[in-house]
């Protein structure tokens, strides 16, 4: 649905499920997502609450699969819309770590902020990372990001405290990059 230069962001399908199973279950990808403590989740539950979401009818959101030369590698997407603000969070991870440090999450980031600003009209866009994950940081300041605050050991992580590390996107500032790149203001 959505191409970028080195991946397309499409919808999740059901034969998804396993591969999105294996990610999700993966300790390594747990850890460096740096959301709850990791817990199992079975391929079962999985397939139940996709269908549970289906049942509902409509559209899927926001929510796409990162893909690259047809293999799943990951997911990404915005959610925790304000729309008074015009804010969102933005949600990725590389769930085949044999893609990790080859630009592919730099890439899917730059798809989605498009989608989140010139196709939906958001204002901002803002993450959480941990602060141990620097290889996530690095590539979310390529892609314009800056950090905006800190929580001090605000998350338990892999047997310690971590940062929690909030960084952000103004719609100029992703236009103005853009702009210096292509050439044109990709706003519009």
């Amino acid at each position: 649905m959505l191409t970028g230069e080195r991946v397309v962001l499409r919808g999740l399908r059901r034969d998804d499920l396993p591969t999105i199973w294996a990610f999700n279950n993966d300790l390594a990808v747990e850890l460096a997502g740096g959301g709850d403590p990791p817990m199992p989740q079975s391929l079962e539950r999985l397939q139940a609450d996709t269908d549970r979401e289906a049942a509902k009818g409509g559209r899927d959101g926001a929510t796409f699969g990162i893909e690259v030369e047809g293999t799943l590698i990951g997911f990404c997407g915005l959610h925790n819309f304000n729309d008074t603000a015009r804010t969102c969070e933005l949600g990725i991870a590389i769930g085949d770590r044999t893609r990790w440090g080859h630009g592919y999450g730099r890439d899917a980031v730059r798809v989605l902020l498009e989608y989140a600003f010139r196709y939906r009209n958001f204002r901002k866009v803002w993450l959480w990372v941990h602060a141990k994950n620097e290889r996530a940081i690095r590539a979310y300041r390529a892609c314009g990001f800056v950090e905006e605050g800190r929580f001090r050991q605000h998350v338990w992580s892999d047997g310690a405290y971590d940062d929690a590390v909030q960084m952000g996107i103004l719609r100029e500032e992703w236009a103005a990059s853009a702009a210096e790149k292509g050439g044109e203001d990709p706003s519009g």
